[in-house]
């Protein structure tokens, strides 16, 4: 046990043995580690946009005939701080029935009823026409919701609600499980075969050592472990320190694309994703350094 820990420890000071090499070895697999973070950050964040719903819906509120203009015009006021509102016209029974007229009007209907008589005892309900543009992961549930509160609105006899128009976040949420996962396993085995061949590059600087080792008659386990431990060890280091990067950059740069047309927020890759760019180089640190001695 005690020569275990021992080899461990000579491991860990074998990251010191050849500075150079091993620093431009951890350098390469930063930027490799680094860029694959960089892909899933995009990939993340066109994941939250196009799953998030950008089509519009209208609903078209009507109170009950007769209800009081004062408190349907505070409703109204209330209505313009709704989230994701995109417009609201609002009706009173005088304003519709002059619509009314004006639609007749513009259709044609000549020798249509006079509808004059009718100002100041319309009997048209006041009317509100909201037209939003949400932009929810889940806009059946936030469809839902808005729906329910407007029905609750004192003195609101009707609301009818025109589905969402989001032909393409519909695709891209019933395609991504298909595209998502299948880049990611791409991503991950050109991220593994980079820092696999870079860790297995790094150790030729101990070839004669190692020659030596194996001629004096050192058994596999006594040469292999300290290797696979500096071996994980870089893997790790240099995996930490993208990761670090990456969280650098998100600070930095989160809201640097929010703003009109564009409106994109950058978004971090999601746990399991990110856990990946830890895993893979520790993996193929060990991996490398066990297959790198085993061909001598």
């Amino acid at each position: 046990m005690r020569t275990f820990f021992r080899l461990l420890g000579r491991g860990v000071a074998d990251l010191f043995l050849h500075p150079w090499a091993q620093l431009l070895s951890m350098a390469a697999v930063t930027l490799v580690v680094f860029l694959s973070g960089l892909f899933l950050m995009a990939l993340a964040t066109v994941d939250a946009e196009l799953s998030a719903s950008r089509g519009e819906t209208v609903y078209q509120v009507y109170w009950r005939p007769g209800t009081d203009m004062a408190h349907v015009r505070g409703q109204w006021e209330e209505l313009r701080h709704l989230p994701w509102l995109a417009s609201l016209e609002t009706y009173s029974p005088d304003e519709a029935l002059d619509a009314l007229a004006r639609r007749m009007g513009e259709t044609g209907a000549v020798g249509g009823p006079d509808i004059g008589f009718l100002s100041g005892k319309s009997p048209l309900p006041p009317t509100a026409l909201l037209t939003f543009a949400p932009r929810e992961a889940e806009p059946e549930k936030w469809a839902a919701d808005t729906l329910a509160y407007l029905k609750a609105l004192s003195g609101v006899e009707r609301v009818a609600a025109s589905p969402l128009r989001d032909e393409l976040g519909k695709a891209w949420r019933s395609a991504s499980r298909f595209v998502i996962w299948p880049t990611v396993g791409f991503l991950g085995v050109v991220l593994a075969l980079v820092v696999g061949n870079t860790v297995r590059l790094t150790l030729s600087t101990r070839r004669e050592e190692i020659e030596i080792l194996q001629l004096v008659g050192a058994r596999n386990w006594y040469i292999r472990l300290p290797l696979v431990v500096a071996g994980a060890l870089q893997g790790l280091l240099g995996g930490g320190l993208a990761c670090l990067l990456l969280l650098l950059m998100h600070w930095r740069f989160r809201t640097a694309l929010n703003v009109p047309p564009l409106l994109l927020e950058l978004r971090l890759p999601p746990p399991e994703q990110a856990a990946l760019l830890l895993a893979v180089p520790v993996l193929m640190g060990i991996l490398g350094s066990w297959i790198a001695v085993r061909s001598r």
